[in-house]
């Protein structure tokens, strides 16, 4: 079976993401079932009607990235209980303008980290509704990790086995649900 581009777009721009650590740990976990592609969020302008006719460039290339892939998967931490600027900021970017929304029909899966044990719990919720809205499939579960700074070596290689095991479950379902969409 050929592998499905898988579109992942990290809700953070901060250099030394520990969300875009996790996300490169997770297409390594999927690169038998993925092509992963990382789409850039962070040079996005902000969000404003005004200028959607003609969308900008980086709108454009955004729109773009996703059309082109067989699935999304969202790697996101939460700011103050509720989704990331930059991430909000891309998803109402590729729902624009009015008919010409990038998101419809994608099969999704949402996951994030950070040192909190319920992690990104509020913002996977928000998440779900607002792609929901779009037309995003979401994959059910949910997936809080608690980061540790041993997490991840060097390597990008998840060291911890359980944690590792149940993020290889993860990815499997995920890709079973999106392989099942593209039939």
């Amino acid at each position: 079976m050929a592998k499905l581009k898988l579109g992942v777009i990290v809700g953070s721009n901060r250099k030394e993401s520990i969300n875009r650590k996790l996300a490169q740990a997770l297409t390594k976990l999927g690169g038998d079932a993925f092509e992963a592609t990382f789409i850039q969020i962070d040079d996005l302008p902000m969000y404003n009607q005004d200028n959607e006719i003609p969308v900008p460039a980086a709108v454009a290339r955004l729109k773009a990235a996703v059309e082109a892939s067989d699935a999304l998967l969202f790697v996101t931490p939460e700011y103050n209980r509720s989704i990331p600027p930059v991430l909000k900021n891309a998803i109402d970017s590729g729902a624009r303008p009015w008919g010409k929304s990038s998101w419809p029909d994608k099969p999704g899966a949402i996951i994030g980290t950070s040192g909190s044990a319920v992690s990104t719990a509020a913002v996977q919720q928000h998440l779900r509704s607002v792609l929901g809205n779009l037309g995003v499939n979401l994959v059910g579960g949910e997936a809080y990790i608690q980061f540790k700074p041993e997490l991840i070596d060097d390597s990008g290689d998840i060291t911890d086995a359980s944690v590792k095991a149940f993020l290889q479950a993860f990815v499997d379902k995920f890709a079973a649900f999106a392989n099942k969409l593209a039939a």
